[in-house]
């Protein structure tokens, strides 16, 4: 991609301002023509909010829309719209035991609220109800363990034991929150365990194994190439190969899931820095933990870099076989409406935060600090232009051009098309949410948004 240098937050201010009106119009509008009850929204199918019965894990993101909102604009209707779907919707996703997702959908929604109420935008009437949810959501989430045969581990996706997805790195930022609210994980025999190591060894896992740093570990290793799935012996937990269950390959890089680990590992260094060096110490160290999840921070971001179009924009994976067809492609804008592959501005959104907090952690005033930093700013304007925004007031989504699942062929292909475009799905509306917030509030001057910041100071 090419990096505007000298791009900054406050030149985003006019588009972002237009942005949060349209946001708010989405969200509106979902709220008067989609009915929770016929499941979660997933994605959009000629413009109107689907369901894909594949596994529950978005309806935190629709909900946690209306928080943002709400953090952005002092909306209230989207606060109590907000704070009433939580409360009648979202528990069986706190005690659900069969996914690995539940840092999406209860950090989103009970997370975001708990912050509101500790920073004073919201009455703090839930503080306890919200706290024992994500204490309880963060358990049974890291209760999905599975041991590797090195004496380390991760939390295991809904394929079963066997099978560590990339995307969990985000949900350990509900275990790491459940930690610092004092909440073990209570075994057989009343063994405590700590939340905190959980999430360590499933970070560790997660940069040894789906992230690659041109290391020579098979014939198509490169830095920060970034695999779906590692796949596990679970009869002895040994690693056994790379695979995709969204991408193309385990051989090539699903660039929604390379996107997860850009920015699941600038945050957990973030959130490092609020953790002892007494509480380390057991698992090793701090200056262990730093060096792991800088290098696969810096490893996946530099990847995006490399292999991202002009603006900012992916295509779905880096090595779908039909971008061989469609000449120079790197060298030019991303063009969502060819012939060939389909782009993903989901995996832009997710993957421009990261961007943005792993140039914020290095520092903007060092130069690899400032090339991430720009890098997301970049990525972020072109976002925001009538290209990539659902600029059509009856069409439910946001962010457009994303893609769910393109191996499975879910994806609505519009008519005169011949790829996916022109849709939108939940965690992309989500997030791209997420990111003009984070970008919003330092345009602002307002407190760094981070995962952590529902904990009280």
């Amino acid at each position: 991609m090419i990096i505007d240098d000298q791009l900054s937050p406050a030149d985003l201010s006019p588009a972002l301002e237009r942005f949060w009106k349209l946001s708010g119009d989405k969200i509106d509008l979902m709220l008067k023509e989609y009915d929770p009850a016929q499941g979660s929204p997933v994605f959009t199918v000629n413009g109107k909010y689907s369901t894909r019965g594949w596994t529950e894990w978005t309806e935190g993101f629709y909900y946690g829309s209306a928080f943002l909102q709400f953090d952005a604009t002092g909306e209230e209707r989207h606060a109590k719209e907000a704070q009433r779907l939580t409360l009648e919707r979202m528990a069986s996703h706190v005690s659900h035991i069969g996914v690995h997702d539940h840092g999406f959908n209860n950090l989103s929604t009970y997370g975001n609220w708990l912050r509101l109420q500790h920073e004073g935008r919201l009455p703090a009437s839930h503080v306890d109800f919200c706290e024992l949810a994500v204490k309880l959501s963060g358990a049974i989430q890291a209760s999905r363990y599975a041991p590797t045969h090195d004496g380390g581990g991760y939390i295991y996706s809904f394929n079963g034991p066997q099978s560590l997805f990339v995307d969990t790195i985000r949900s350990c930022r509900i275990v790491m929150v459940a930690h610092k609210l004092g909440h073990p994980l209570m075994g057989e025999n009343d063994e405590a365990i700590s939340l905190l190591g959980r999430a360590l060894e499933h970070i560790e896992s997660t940069a040894r194994y789906s992230v690659f740093y041109g290391e020579g570990r098979d014939s198509y290793d490169e830095w920060g190439r970034t695999a779906h799935e590692s796949v596990f012996n679970p009869n002895d937990g040994r690693f056994r190969c790379p695979n995709s269950q969204q991408g193309y390959s385990g051989f090539t890089t699903w660039t929604r899931g390379l996107a997860w680990a850009m920015v699941g590992f600038p945050e957990q260094l973030e959130f490092l820095e609020t953790v002892s060096d007494e509480e380390l110490e057991p698992f090793g160290g701090r200056a262990k933990w730093k060096a792991l999840m800088l290098k696969a921070a810096r490893a996946t971001c530099d990847w995006f870099i490399k292999n991202t179009p002009t603006d900012g924009i992916p295509y779905w994976d880096g090595g779908a076989p039909g971008l061989v067809k469609m000449g120079d492609y790197l060298n030019q804008p991303a063009d969502p409406f060819n012939d060939h592959e389909p782009v993903d501005s989901s995996a832009a959104a997710i993957g421009a935060q990261g961007l943005i907090r792993l140039g914020r952690y290095l520092g903007t005033e060092t130069e690899d600090g400032q090339r991430y930093y720009q890098a997301g700013l970049t990525t972020l304007r072109t976002l925001l232009t009538d290209t990539y925004l659902g600029v059509d007031p009856t069409h439910h989504g946001l962010l457009l051009h994303s893609v769910y699942h393109q191996p499975n062929g879910w994806d609505n292909i519009p008519e005169g098309q011949k790829v996916p475009c022109n849709e939108a799905c939940m965690w992309g509306d989500y997030h791209i949410r997420e990111l003009a917030l984070y970008v919003t509030r330092l345009i602002k001057d307002q407190p760094h948004y981070t995962f952590f910041g529902c904990l009280k100071n």
